[in-house]
This record gives C-alpha cells, sequence and structure tokens, in this order.
C-alpha cells in the first residue's frame, strides 16, 4: 500500500468525534475558559439538518449556558478561519430562526442570540506561535481603524511543549495530540493507514 493512501483528514475527523463527546467538549470548554462545569449535559451539540452542505460544517459546536462554541481544528495555518466562522454562525443563526415560527426578524420583538467564541486548535508543522488572534477585519479589501463588522478566532497551538497549563487541563487535548505524533512517527516507515491504526492501538 502506498505510503500516500489512507485518510488524509484523520486529525479533523478525530478531533471532531472526540468533540461531540459532552464529557470531552466540557471538558476543553472549562480549560480554554477557566470555568468549573461539571454536568456534560449542559452541553447542547449544534448539530447541521439534513440538505445543509457539508462544505459549511465545521469540525465542533456547542452551546452552554448563552455561549456558542465553535471550535476548529488545523493541521496548516489558515488565515480565513474568521470569514469561515462567520459563515458557520450564521448559518446556525439562520436555521435556527428559520425552524422557530417566535421568531421574526422582521418584527418589533428582539431576537436573543448567543454569544459567539472561535476557537481554532493548530497541530501543524510551521512553527506558530502558543496563542494567536485572527481577525475578520484583517481580510477587508480596505483597513479601516473602526470596522463595524469584526469577529475574532483564538488559536492554540497544541502541538507538543506549547501551551502546557491548556494541555494539563484538558487531557482530550493532550491525548489527541498525543495520537497525532504517534501517527507522524509510524509515517516514516508506514503507509498513513497503517500509522492510524498502530497510533489509535
Amino acid at each position: 500500500m502506498s505510503k500516500n493512501s489512507g485518510n488524509k483528514e484523520y486529525k479533523s475527523d478525530l478531533f471532531s468525534m472526540l468533540m461531540h463527546e459532552k464529557k470531552f467538549a466540557l471538558e476543553t470548554y472549562n480549560a480554554i475558559n477557566n470555568t468549573n462545569y461539571t454536568n456534560p449535559d449542559e452541553i447542547e451539540i449544534i448539530t447541521l439538518e439534513r440538505g445543509v452542505s457539508l462544505s459549511i460544517r465545521n469540525d465542533a459546536s456547542f452551546i452552554i449556558d448563552t455561549d456558542a462554541n465553535y471550535y476548529e481544528h488545523q493541521s496548516s495555518y489558515n488565515p480565513n478561519m474568521p470569514l469561515r466562522n462567520l459563515i458557520y454562525y450564521v448559518e446556525d443563526l439562520k436555521r435556527n430562526i428559520e425552524n422557530d415560527d417566535t421568531k421574526n426578524i422582521y418584527g418589533r420583538v428582539k431576537i436573543i442570540i448567543p454569544v459567539p467564541h472561535f476557537v481554532v486548535f493548530y497541530n501543524g508543522r510551521e512553527k506558530r506561535p502558543e496563542i494567536e488572534t485572527i481577525k475578520l477585519s484583517s481580510s477587508f479589501s480596505k483597513q479601516t481603524d473602526n470596522p463595524e463588522l469584526e469577529l475574532i478566532c483564538t488559536m492554540y497551538n497544541i502541538n507538543p511543549g506549547n501551551n502546557p497549563m491548556l494541555m494539563e487541563k484538558a487531557g482530550v487535548l493532550r491525548d489527541y495530540t498525543y495520537i497525532v505524533e504517534k501517527v507522524r512517527e509510524y509515517r516514516n516507515y508506514e503507509s498513513l493507514d497503517t500509522a492510524i491504526k498502530k497510533a489509535l492501538d
């Protein structure tokens, strides 16, 4: 089998699978926000309904309290994450409003929407800072001091040796990083399929 065979999206797929487990989503949320939520049932996973294109699917999104959290894994740096997250959030708002007869964007009653938070977990080979901020306004055709629309993504580098306090609090991120590193190690002499299987074992 060729070394190039296998699921090249395994990192995103694995990350998404883990974050769709409420207990892991809650653990990661607590680690990032220094909170102490203990009941995974307080997490409401946001899922796409049938008929929505998978091209707009992000890795994981969930609501806790009144906050909507969008978590994305990236194995290469992507400056378009704020734009992508804007699309995710707007699409979720649109579906929520369309599915609730009590919400009318043309009416006189204000529609209350979740507070959004956007987080990217980076584990690519390119060296990046431990924490960095990516803003939607940096993509505007003309820079402005007071953008009338802004979206901010916080990107955490979860490669080994980075953000040790975060990794200590979020065991799921630490274990995820360990598996990715084992796949990279086995890829030196195995196909991607075999490397993934050995790492998971």
